[in-house]
This record gives structure tokens, C-alpha cells and sequence, in this order.
């Protein structure tokens, strides 16, 4: 099978992060172009949808249910069921941060660019992954409190404002910019593509530099990251299978199944680093561990889903016949008799 030429950039970028990780003004200034990319990823998507079709995504209730559902009911569950593999597996410390990845929200960004590179439901993809940032907010404090016996409160409202000010500003900036420049936007639709893949890849770069100067890949024994990249192959390919074939069971088309699954089968290292340093504190950099490593995970798996998604053949629509000269008889009987 031959490798697909885009996960040998995600490979490069881990690799890249790995020997050269941004620090200091360097980390400042990586930081700010991913954040730079996913606001510009955002007034694209904005200035390419029409309001019709976002307002339609927005009305989606019964797909966006669904997002809500594996984010924050199948993956919690999931997660204390993991519980079992202790201590034979993982460790305490690292079970707990396995546990944290389940409460958070999924991503949005990776969301909506798999959806588009694999040709689904966009719009519905913007509104679920929003959706789950923000409900995120209120929900993964929460839901900590409850299973990590850690203390939800205090949690700020600036990241509220973060999502707002990142996501939901630059949308609805290129909702109002669409008649003048959507027309442009279309008909170079390569560059959203490589907007779509280059934020990705920025957001990798990012990360993965940030737990390189943190140094917490050297605080486990390689047993024991084995051992959790094991248990999130798992989970992953538990969420995965259940958002595909679950969204066929509930009678979604393909290109809402394809929503549901990159935005029910994913969690966001954007929004679960920020609620791990209020909820852990001094131990946040180990807590964070599993959601780093699920991260490059399924950024890496849902490429090449994506890739092959975008290769499947799209339902046809089949073309009347033309009729037969028994069936024009019938056709001119049935039009006489009427």
C-alpha cells in the first residue's frame, strides 16, 4: 500500500518538533501562527459557506445530539472503564490523565478539515465541533469534579472568550465579507485545502514542541507509554468504529456519518491543555500526557480515513429511463384515462 505522502509531513513535523522544538520567543511565535491559522481557517469557511447552508448546519440538532453524546457519555465511559488496566498497565497518575482526555471537548479545527478533505457535511462539522467546545466549558469541569474527585471550580471564562474571539469571530467576519470575496474563495479551492492540512500541521508542531521543553516524555518508562498507546489505539478504534457505523444505524446520510465520526471520535489538546492547568495545577504537564499522545493519534489515523474517504464514490443519481414503446403505450393509456 503505498504511504500517503501526507502522513510523512505529520511524521516529519513530530520529528522536527522533537529535534527542534520551539522555545522561548521561537515557542511565543509558533504559538501565535497556529493560532493565526485556525482564525484564518475560520473566515475561509466563512466566506465559502452561504448563510443558508450554515443555518442549516446550525438546525442539525439531531446530528449535533449525537457529537454531544460520544464526546461526553461514550468516551467518559470508556475511560472509566480503563480503570480495570490499573496498575498492570498503567499507573495511577497516568490513568487519571487517560480518564481527563475523555471529559474534554472535541477539536474543531482537525474536525472540520478532515470532514472537508473527506467530502461530508461542513457546515454540520463547524456547529458539532462549536458546539462541543463550548458546551466543554461548563460540561469537563464538571464531569472532573465528579470522576477525578479533582476541584472544578474557578474555572474562568476566558476561554469562553478564546473560542469566541478564535472561531466564532472570524466565521461570522467571513459570513459578512462572503458577497464580496466568496465568489474568489470557491473558485481557488485549493488554498483552503492547504490551509485545512498546514493548520494541522502547525498545531502538531506546536504541541508536540511544547511537551518536548516540558520533558514530560521522559517522566514514564517506555513500558508504560507502550502500554498507553496501546489502551488510546483501542479507544480510538472503539470511537471511530462506533461514530461510523452508529451514525449508519440512526439512518445519517454519508456526508452527516462523516461528520459524526472525525467529530465524535476526537479530542481537543487546544482546549484540554488550558482546563488541565486549572484542574491539576503543578501536576498538569503529566496529566496531559495521554491527551498529547490521543492528539498525534488520531490526527495521524483520521488523515488517512480522510484520504480515503474523499477516494470513495459518491451516490449516484440514477437518470430516469427512457421507456420502452410497451411502456409509452401503457404511459399514453394512463395519460388518456387521467
Amino acid at each position: 500500500m503505498p504511504v500517503d505522502p501526507y502522513i510523512l509531513l505529520l511524521l516529519g513535523t513530530v520529528g522536527l518538533a522533537a529535534l527542534l522544538p520551539a522555545r522561548g520567543t521561537g515557542a511565543d511565535v509558533a504559538s501565535g501562527a497556529s493560532t493565526a491559522a485556525i482564525a484564518f481557517l475560520f473566515f475561509l469557511y466563512g466566506a465559502r459557506l452561504s448563510t443558508r447552508e450554515a443555518l442549516d448546519g446550525l438546525k442539525h440538532w439531531r446530528l449535533h445530539t449525537t457529537v454531544l453524546a460520544c464526546t461526553f457519555v461514550v468516551f467518559p465511559l470508556l475511560g472509566l472503564a480503563a480503570r480495570g488496566l490499573v496498575p498492570v498497565i498503567l499507573t495511577h497518575p497516568l490513568y487519571q490523565g487517560l480518564l481527563f482526555l475523555t471529559l474534554v471537548p472535541s477539536t474543531v479545527q482537525s474536525s472540520i478539515a478532515f470532514t472537508s478533505i473527506a467530502r461530508g457535511n461542513v457546515p454540520a462539522a463547524i456547529c458539532a465541533g462549536s458546539f462541543s467546545s463550548l458546551a466543554g466549558i461548563v460540561i469537563t469541569p464538571l464531569l472532573a469534579a465528579a470522576l477525578l474527585g479533582g476541584n472544578g471550580g474557578g474555572f474562568s471564562a476566558d476561554s469562553l472568550l478564546k473560542i469566541v474571539l478564535q472561531l466564532l469571530v472570524p466565521f461570522l467576519a467571513g459570513q459578512v465579507l462572503r458577497r464580496w470575496i466568496g465568489g474568489f474563495i470557491t473558485r481557488h479551492k485549493k488554498i483552503l485545502g492547504y490551509v485545512d492540512r498546514g493548520s494541522i500541521l502547525l498545531v502538531v508542531y506546536t504541541a508536540f514542541s511544547e511537551g518536548m521543553v516540558q520533558g514530560i516524555w521522559h517522566q514514564v518508562s517506555a513500558v508504560r507509554l507502550a502500554g498507553l498507546l496501546a489502551v488510546e489505539a483501542v479507544v480510538l478504534a472503539v470511537m471511530l468504529t462506533l461514530t461510523w457505523y452508529g451514525g449508519k444505524a440512526l439512518r445519517f446520510d454519508r456526508e452527516d456519518r462523516i461528520a459524526i465520526q472525525f467529530a465524535g471520535s476526537k479530542k481537543s489538546l487546544a482546549s484540554g491543555l488550558p482546563m488541565a492547568s486549572v484542574l491539576f495545577g503543578a501536576h498538569a504537564s503529566l496529566a496531559v500526557l495521554p491527551l498529547m499522545l490521543f492528539h498525534q493519534m488520531q490526527l495521524m489515523v483520521c488523515a488517512v480515513i480522510a484520504k480515503r474517504r474523499a477516494r470513495d464514490p459518491l451516490p449516484e443519481v440514477t437518470e430516469p429511463a427512457a421507456p420502452t414503446a410497451g411502456s409509452r403505450t401503457a404511459v399514453g393509456t394512463a395519460t388518456r384515462s387521467g
